[in-house]
This record gives structure tokens, sequence and C-alpha cells, in this order.
């Protein structure tokens, strides 16, 4: 809401919006009153100001309630709130199928504030080994995904950013064996793809994944 030019930035450039929750609060203590309201809050502010409502949540310091309270507003394809795989995975626990697609703290730039990465260059080679390794997964048959967490304080010095294009192309240059995507659209392919089996997958849902093209996962970034 204070930066409305960066939301139209980032509509422009075609990314998806998540939600990162409405404050960044620990939400560890919040009673689940106020964080609903919180949530109802975030959906609204992005329908005004992005457009469309976000269908990703990673509330980031979340509770014992939060996934439920994400699971009954009704209207988000999946949350991040799990650093637990990587490959995105199924709950049950709320009632209907849940699809959790796990985030990182490990493949992050926040390693460059917190007894990790001194420059740019020991983040790409670390970002590549761990691509490569991926990689080679998925030519055996075991396609995985990597999620790198960026922000723009951090990896934005000219002297990390610099590492993190030498990642960007390194991951370009090989091709077919890795999807350069968004969260949403892993979200959707799961859904089309791996959706657990004895439940209906309600209508809206249905809807709101939509069609698409099939992609046959390698390796998704």
């Amino acid at each position: 809401e204070r930066n409305r030019a960066a939301c139209r930035a980032m509509v422009e450039a075609g990314w998806e919006v998540a939600s990162h929750g409405y404050r960044w609060w620990d939400y560890q203590n919040v009673s689940p009153e106020v964080e609903r309201e919180h949530i109802a809050r975030t959906v609204q502010i992005h329908k005004d100001l992005i457009g469309c409502r976000p269908v990703g949540m990673y509330q980031g310091k979340p509770n014992a309630h939060t996934r439920q309270l994400i699971v009954e507003e009704g209207g988000f394809l999946y949350d991040s709130d799990a650093y637990d795989d990587d490959l995105p995975h199924w709950t049950t626990e709320y009632g209907r199928p849940h699809l959790i697609i796990p985030y990182t703290l490990s493949e992050n730039d926040m390693r460059f504030a917190i007894n990790g990465f001194s420059h740019g260059g020991e983040f790409a080679t670390y970002l590549k080994d761990y691509l490569k390794y991926l990689v080679d997964e998925g030519r055996r048959g075991a396609p995985k995904m990597m999620t790198v967490g960026l922000h723009c304080r951090l990896v934005g010095r000219p002297g990390r950013a610099a590492g993190l294009e030498e990642f960007i192309d390194f991951a370009k240059s090989l091709g077919d064996d890795v999807w350069i995507c968004r969260r949403d659209e892993i979200a959707k392919f799961w859904y089309q793809n791996h959706y657990p089996e004895g439940y209906s997958m309600p209508p809206d849902v249905a809807a709101g994944i939509g069609g698409g093209s099939a992609v046959h996962m390698r390796s998704a970034l």
C-alpha cells in the first residue's frame, strides 16, 4: 500500500505476487481471530493493488493455527511455511488436500547476513553445485525442485548481484533440463498431475488451475 509503483512494476514484469502476510510479525502468540483478520486484509490488498488475489502464502513466522486458517480462507492453492523437502507435498489434515511448496533458508541470500556467504562468487558456486546435483538426479528419473530465496537489500548489492547473474546464466544454459518458473506454476502442475487419490478437486480450484500446457518436470527452479 505504501509502494504502489513497485506493485505496478511487479505486475508488468509478469511476476507471481504471493502473500508474505499482512504484518511482519512473529505470529507465534497471535490469536487465530487476529491472524484470520490479517489474512483477509492481505487478500483484499492484493485484489486492490495487484488486480487479483494471491494463490500462495508464506507467512514466514507462523504458528500452530496458520495453515488451518490458510486452508479455511479457501482461495490459496499452496503455502510455503515449510522447509522439509525438495518436492511439493500434500496435507489432508484440514479436510481437503492442501499443497505445501517448501521454502528454503539454505539456498537463500540471508546467508550473506548470517554465518554464510562472504561474496557473490561463493553464492554462485554453491547454487550451481546444488542445481547440478539436482539435475543429475532428474536425469536418473528423480526430478526435484530448487528454491532460491532472494531479497533486494541483500543480493541487490552489486558484488552479490554478479554472483546471482552467474547462477541464472548457468541455469539457463541447462536448457530443457531445468524449468525456471513461478511457484503458482509449480502448484498448478502438482494439482494437474499429482492430486491425491480419493479426493475430488473442488470446482473453484479446478477452474483456477485451468488447462495450461503440460510440462514434463525434470528439475524446477
